[in-house]
Formats: C-alpha cells, structure tokens, sequence
C-alpha cells in the first residue's frame, strides 16, 4: 500500500520576514553625513534631502508591506560625535493577528549617540490588530551630553474602519541610558481581554490610542509648562526630572493622537519642520 503526505496534506509552512538595518551618521563640517549603511531583507532606509540645514533625515521602509507574527526586524543607529539626525518611517507600522500557535514578532531597535550628538526617533503610528502579538524594544545609550527626542504611539484598532481590539499580546520597552546610567525603563505589557483593560482609569481610561514622548537633554525642565499647555484639554501629562522630559498621551482615535503628538512635537522642536512622510 503506498502511504505519502500529499503537498495540500502538510501543515502550511508560513512565510516569515526578517529584516536588519545598522545605519551610521557622523558630523562633516557643517553637514550630517552617511558613514556607513548595511541593509538585509524587508529593511531599506532612505535619506532625503531638503531637511533642515546640519539635520540629516532617515526615513526607514517596511518592504514586507506590514508585521505578522514571527518575523524579526533588527534596526541599530549611530550618530557620531556632533551629529545631528532625524529617524522617521515611511508610514505607520501594522501588526497583524497571530495564528494560534505562532511566536510573537520581534522588533529591537538600538541607538547610540556619541559626544554632543543629538537625535530624533520619530516613528509614526503603530496599529495593533485585534489577536496580534507583539515584543518590541528601543534601546538608547546616548553620551553624557547628547540630546535625545523619541516618541512612540500605539493605536488599537482602527477607529475609522471599525475596527476593535479584544485580544493581544503586547511586551513594549523604552530604555534610555546616559553616561552609562540608566536613565528611564519603561514596560508596558498587555494581555488577554485588551478592551476591559483600555477601560480601565489607570490603564487609558477609555482611550483606544496612546503615546509616549521622551525628550533628554539640559532644558527639559523648561519644557514642562509649555508642553501642558499645548496639551490641555486633551488627556495628557507631563514631568520632567534628571534632565529628562516624559509625556503621556492618550485619544479616542489615531487621528486625535496624531494631532497631539503633532502638537507636543511642535514645542520641543520650535520652528523645525517634521520629517516629510509625517505630512504625506
């Protein structure tokens, strides 16, 4: 008798997408300028002109068209001493449902900004689907007298679309290190029943759309009243300590998140405009 496993009998073997981008800056005269750029699978980077004088923008592209659940993305930046740098992406990042079984995706992001760098992580939206799982990390290790500005926006479910979250698995970490000191960890992890737990007053309060903006360097303090300001009558807060600014937001919907972020951004960059796919 012959007995064999025909192909449409075999359990599907799913593609998954793997993606590395190690991206060096360093200051030339009065320029910001590429030093060195590796890229594999589904990560690309783009550099394009028309920023801000001594600013070089960095705009990073997702070629696998969104995230599913087991692909492994890497992303490392450095900026040299001096250097001035905008990281932004082309468009905001999807994670899509899991399948029962599947490892989470994995993103790790790591910056390291030398002597007198400064540098901006100006993701836009991450929107979460309902089932999706979900293990990311931003690593800052930055000099004692660099300047750091990041944010980092989650959306669940798409508002617009009708669109809910009611299940997820979610492990989000924010480090900052200055000097070697560990200056903010941040954890957000989230499990289970996600709309129970966006209702809660202590998790959003309602909110279906939150962010968080850090900001590190010798004015931070300053900013505190003005951020607040600009953030008032929204759901928001802000601190500053250590030289550390740390903003919370939250919004009914990604559009309303955006038009705050947008708003928060605004007063810790002055008349500097965003990066361009911020606008398209």
């Amino acid at each position: 008798m012959f007995d064999a496993v025909f192909p449409s009998d075999a359990a599907p073997v799913l593609q998954r997408a793997r993606g590395v981008l190690d991206v060096t800056l360093r200051r030339r005269g009065e320029e910001t300028v590429l030093e060195g750029l590796r890229q594999e699978g589904c990560l690309k980077a783009r550099f394009p002109r028309g920023g801000t004088p001594g600013w070089r923008d960095a705009v990073v592209l997702n070629a696998s068209g969104g995230i599913a659940a087991g692909d492994r993305l890497r992303l490392r930046f450095v900026v040299r001493a001096g250097g001035r740098a905008s990281i932004a992406a082309q468009a905001a990042e999807r994670f899509y449902r899991a399948a029962p079984g599947d490892g989470p995706a994995s993103v790790r992001t790591a910056l390291a900004l030398e002597d007198g760098a400064r540098a901006e992580w100006l993701p836009q939206e991450t929107i979460l689907f309902d089932g999706a799982s979900l293990e990311r990390a931003l690593e800052v290790n930055m000099a004692a007298d660099a300047r750091f500005l990041g944010v980092e926006s989650l959306v669940f479910g798409r508002a617009a679309m009708g669109e809910s979250v009611r299940r997820l698995r979610l492990r989000d970490a924010i480090r900052v290190r200055r000097g070697g000191r560990l200056l903010l960890a941040d954890m957000v992890r989230m499990g289970g029943d996600i709309a129970a737990a966006l209702r809660r007053p202590a998790v959003a309060d309602g909110a279906r759309a939150v962010a968080t903006i850090v900001y590190v360097a010798p004015d931070a303090g300053e900013m505190v009243a003005p951020m607040r300001d600009a953030l008032a009558g929204g759901q928001a807060g802000a601190s500053a300590w250590d030289g550390m600014l740390v903003a919370r937001l939250l919004a009914a919907d990604g559009a309303a998140l955006r038009a705050a972020v947008i708003a928060a951004l605004a007063v810790l960059r002055g008349t500097r405009n965003l990066p361009r796919v911020w606008r398209c």
